[in-house]
C-alpha cells in the first residue's frame, strides 16, 4: 500500500509518500509546500492543490491520510487550516482516493508508542522507521511522514484483525 500523508498548514504544508509491501516501509518522497505570508490566501490554496495533484499523478498513492486539525483554540487558525484541508480533500477526491483522518494523539501513539511525544521524538522515530540517514526536515514534512506511517500501521492492524 502506498500512502500520501499531508500535514496541513497555511504557510507550509508538509507531504510524505511512504509505501509498505507487507514487510517494510519504503520512503518515496517528502517535502513541504512553502508559501509567503504576503501571498494572497487563495493563491496559496491553489499552490497546495496543484502540488498535491502533481504528487498524486507522479507517485500514484492508494490512499491519503491527514491530521484532524480541529484541536486548536485560535478560531482564525482553525478556519485557515480547514480551508487548506478542504483543498487536500478536493485533490484526493478528484483522484478517487480515500482519505483517513487521525488525531495528533493517534499519530504520535502509532509512530512513537506514546501519544504525548514531543516533535523531536516523532522525528527520531520517523528517521528510524524509514531508515533515513538524516532527520526529515522541515518539521511539516516529518509530521506528514508520521501521518503516512500512522495510516500504514493502522491499516495493517485493521487487516490483521478484520476491522
Amino acid at each position: 500500500m502506498r500512502v500520501l500523508g499531508v500535514d496541513c498548514g497555511s504557510l507550509s504544508t508538509g507531504y510524505g509518500i511512504v509505501e509498505n509491501d507487507g514487510r517494510q516501509h519504503r520512503l518515496l518522497t517528502y517535502g513541504a509546500i512553502r508559501m509567503a505570508a504576503r501571498e494572497e490566501f487563495s493563491r496559496r490554496l491553489l499552490k497546495i492543490h496543484d502540488t498535491l495533484q502533481k504528487l498524486i499523478e507522479e507517485y500514484h498513492p492508494h490512499e491519503v491520510a491527514v491530521e484532524d486539525q480541529f484541536y486548536f483554540t485560535n478560531f482564525k487558525s482553525v478556519l485557515k487550516l480547514g480551508q487548506v484541508k478542504g483543498v487536500v480533500l478536493l485533490a484526493a477526491a478528484r483522484a478517487g482516493l480515500p482519505v483517513t483522518e487521525y488525531s495528533p494523539l493517534e499519530i504520535k501513539s502509532a509512530v512513537t508508542g506514546y501519544g504525548r511525544a514531543e516533535k523531536g521524538q516523532v522525528q527520531v522515530m520517523v528517521k528510524t522507521l524509514l531508515g533515513m540517514s538524516e532527520f526529515p526536515q522541515p518539521h511539516d514534512a516529518a509530521d506528514a511522514l508520521a501521518i503516512a506511517l500512522c495510516h500504514l500501521n493502522t491499516a495493517a492492524t485493521r487487516r490483521k484483525t478484520g476491522g
